[in-house]
């Protein structure tokens, strides 16, 4: 019979979705508080499937990737979903948001969102989130799955999103080293 296993680590992104720059420098400051130290940024992509944001946000609308330092348990993505949807609201005016956040982790061998929407191919987490596996990595490269977001979908996003994975592999051969010393 099988013994549970601690998981490995992950690393921890943000996807963040904003129409105004200006807010980027408070919002950076807000997660680091949050999720500890950001590692990387990504430059920013225009974010081409604003009908539905832009609406609340206006427009032109931007996607930017944000990685963290600390590793994290994959389990922790649910309560940090859940911080997320707390930081939109304290952000918003008016009633309308500012920010979009998508927190999810990387792993060898795949991209997980957080969402809080239900569809078939989603793993519920508790708390009314929901981990949606988004991108599975194979031989180099992301490949989206039938029900990838259309912009994650793209090649857009590839090497920022290969950048954060070169980066948890990384971590995680330092972690090796230490814990095999």
């Amino acid at each position: 019979m099988a013994q549970p296993q601690p998981p490995i680590p992950v690393k921890l992104f943000m996807a963040v979705i904003y129409h105004d720059d200006r807010l980027l420098p408070e919002l950076r400051d807000i997660l680091q508080d949050h999720f500890g130290d950001i590692d990387y940024t990504s430059p920013a992509f225009p974010f081409r499937y604003a009908a539905y944001y832009a609406r609340e946000m206006g427009e032109p609308l931007y996607r930017i990737f944000y990685s963290f330092r600390q590793l994290i348990d994959p389990a922790a993505i649910r309560e940090i979903k859940l911080t997320t949807n707390a930081i939109e609201d304290a952000m918003a005016q008016q009633g309308r948001r500012r920010v979009n956040l998508d927190p999810g982790y990387i792993d060898y061998g795949k991209l997980v969102l957080a969402s809080m929407k239900f569809n078939n191919q989603k793993v519920y987490l508790g708390k009314g989130v929901w981990a949606d596996i988004n991108l599975l990595y194979e031989k180099g490269h992301f490949r989206p799955l039938e029900w990838t977001f259309p912009d994650f979908r793209e090649s857009d996003y590839e090497k920022a999103l290969l950048h954060i994975r070169a980066k948890y592999k990384g971590q995680l051969r330092v972690l090796q080293k230490a814990s095999a010393d």
